[in-house]
């Protein structure tokens, strides 16, 4: 039976209890490649005041399936990662009514961890054990359960602009993973010297690293800079890496900065790959060199873990 008090409402704790890291990184892959089959509409997010607000929806093309995403972000958060605030709302398509409606930033983590999660899957060495992640707030704690999820790391690096931050991060982290090797880097180039795999999780307007000091052989995933103003990455590891992937081709062209000055670099957009073509490809080749991951978030990974969400919290509605 409905509600009559109106749909239910998930919570960060009940958000976590019914999904997994790993079972989010399941979910994305099939969603993504339905916005590369035309089956799922993903409209451009429309973008309020500079960026500080932002509203994202998909739906279905089959199921009527809707999911519409309001957040807030304030970049001034004390030198940390973006602090974001906002509620997802599903919509049901047999009914036409709101199922559920849930924690906006609890689910931005959760399908930010999971979509580099499923991109270090899928050109990441198998056999990658040593993490770099470059920042210390909640995006960043997601970067680093879902690259435990995907690949078997037991050492991880962590560096933030404020070493105090970094300090608590790398805490925290050993408390909730005791079985890997935590530590602080002061400078970003040293942290990433030797990592199998980066993840960026600030809110930089500059690059963080220098290319050059990235191993050969190396995945770096980016997900703090969602506007062109901002950049996480220098344009030459976009230009020389042998892969570069995105979330959503038009968005990151309209919002990534790393994006923008690959391009003006000497990048062509042709080797901008959907992260949905590569999770619809029967076989995955192995990538040598630098590969490159690219988010600035998209509508369909919140379909996609939203979706996975009314399959376990909701009874069907009458």
């Amino acid at each position: 039976m409905t509600d009559p008090a109106g749909p239910a409402y998930l919570d960060p704790a009940a958000v976590r209890a019914a999904l997994t890291m790993g079972q989010a990184v399941e979910a994305l892959g099939p969603a993504l490649a339905a916005v590369v089959r035309g089956e799922l509409d993903q409209p451009p997010r429309l973008v309020l005041d500079g960026g500080r607000v932002l509203v994202m929806a998909a739906t279905h093309g089959g199921t009527g399936d809707t999911v519409v995403k309001t957040v807030s972000v304030s970049l001034d958060h004390g030198g940390r990662a973006p602090a974001i605030a906002g509620t997802v709302l599903w919509l049901d398509g047999g009914t036409g009514r709101a199922a559920f409606t849930a924690d906006g930033a609890e689910i931005t983590a959760l399908r930010t961890g999971a979509v580099a999660g499923l991109a270090t899957s899928l050109l990441a060495a198998p056999d990658a054990r040593r993490l770099t992640v470059l920042g210390s707030g909640r995006q960043a704690a997601a970067q680093v359960d879902a690259m435990l999820a995907v690949r078997p790391i037991d050492d991880v690096t962590v560096y933030s602009r404020t070493p105090a931050h970094a300090a608590a991060f790398a805490g925290a982290l050993t408390r909730r993973a005791p079985g890997v090797a935590v530590r602080t880097e002061a400078d970003a180039d040293a942290a990433v010297a030797a990592a199998d795999v980066v993840c960026c999780a600030t809110s930089a307007r500059e690059p963080l690293f220098r290319t050059s000091s990235l191993p050969e052989r190396v995945h770096v995933n980016a997900v703090g800079s969602f506007r062109s103003d901002m950049s996480e990455l220098p344009p030459d590891l976009l230009t020389t890496a042998s892969a570069v992937v995105v979330d959503d081709v038009a968005g990151c062209l309209d919002e990534s900065g790393e994006v923008a000055a690959a391009l003006r670099a000497g990048l062509d957009l042709a080797a901008l790959r959907p992260l949905g073509e590569l999770a619809a490809a029967p076989s995955h080749p192995t990538h040598s060199g630098r590969t490159v991951f690219k988010s600035v978030g998209c509508a369909a990974l919140d379909w996609a873990v939203a979706a996975r969400l009314a399959a376990r919290v909701t009874a069907p509605l009458s």
